[in-house]
């Protein structure tokens, strides 16, 4: 071998060397760390329902939500503004937390618990100051719906919740934004429905609503949304100890249209 032939091999095998050097010494770029992510969200509806009940009429409904990665953690209230049902929601303030368990890319799990609280509720009326609900809810995508079992247990009420929503978007790219149609259906079964009563006072009955929204997103960090819904309890009834059962007067029917503005930062 010639000493051209012996200069050339040196070279290759010594740069050769230095590739691999470099490649097992590179290091691995670590994942990003999850940010804080906070939305405020002031909110209008025209009716305050909730699950079948009314609770007010027209009302100021404000959020406050921090994101951590998949930790989630938020309060929502509700201020009414008139028609407001005596004792029961003036106002509301509900801390909640959440946390979503990602199992593939159309599943997750997500527990959570709310507390909810009545300021100036009227406890000698039966109505409680506050209530704790934990929950477990699955959420399954499959050919872009968006379908979610949850099971709520309030421990103060005593009684389950068993909802199921169906969710669907339609692209209207033409106006750069989409129709989302949401239907639920749930019920209910509690067995202490009023404070301190003596006997115990149980309350059950169903409840549905279907809702479609116009989302806008303004900006990169604001969205103003209008939507419509009707939503309406069925089925609902009250009974104390082995009196006759009577019907709960607070589960109606009514359409319920709101205005949302949303601002991430």
């Amino acid at each position: 071998m010639n000493k051209q032939s012996i200069a050339l091999l040196s070279a290759l095998t010594l740069g050769a060397l230095s590739v691999s050097a470099q490649t097992a010494t590179a290091p691995v770029p670590a994942p990003a760390a999850p940010s804080v992510a906070i939305t405020v969200t002031p909110a209008f509806v025209s009716q305050y329902m909730f699950r079948g009940q009314r609770f007010g009429g027209l009302s100021f409904q404000p959020v406050v939500e921090a994101t951590y990665g998949n930790f989630g953690a938020g309060v929502w209230s509700n201020f009414p503004i008139n028609n407001k049902v005596v004792g029961v929601s003036d106002p509301e303030i509900d801390p909640y937390v959440y946390y979503t368990y990602t199992i593939n890319d159309s599943l997750n799990l997500v527990p959570g618990a709310t507390l909810y609280t009545y300021t100036n509720a009227d406890t000698h009326n039966g109505f409680y100051r506050s209530t704790f609900e934990p929950s477990l809810a699955l959420n399954y995508t499959i050919n872009g719906i968006k379908l979610t079992p949850k099971v709520y247990y309030d421990f103060t009420l005593e009684g389950p919740t068993f909802e199921f929503t169906a969710f669907y978007a339609v692209p209207l790219k033409d106006l750069g934004t989409e129709l989302d149609f949401t239907g639920t259906y749930g019920t209910y079964i509690v067995d202490e429905f009023a404070k301190d009563s003596k006997p115990s006072t149980k309350a059950w009955g169903n409840y549905w609503s279907l809702g479609v929204a116009l989302p806008f997103q303004l900006t990169k960090e604001s969205k103003l949304t209008v939507g419509f819904a009707y939503t309406k309890g069925d089925s609902a009834y009250v009974k104390v100890g082995s009196s006759p059962k009577s019907s709960n007067t607070s589960a109606v029917g009514r359409g319920v249209v709101s205005v949302s503005y949303s601002y991430s930062f």
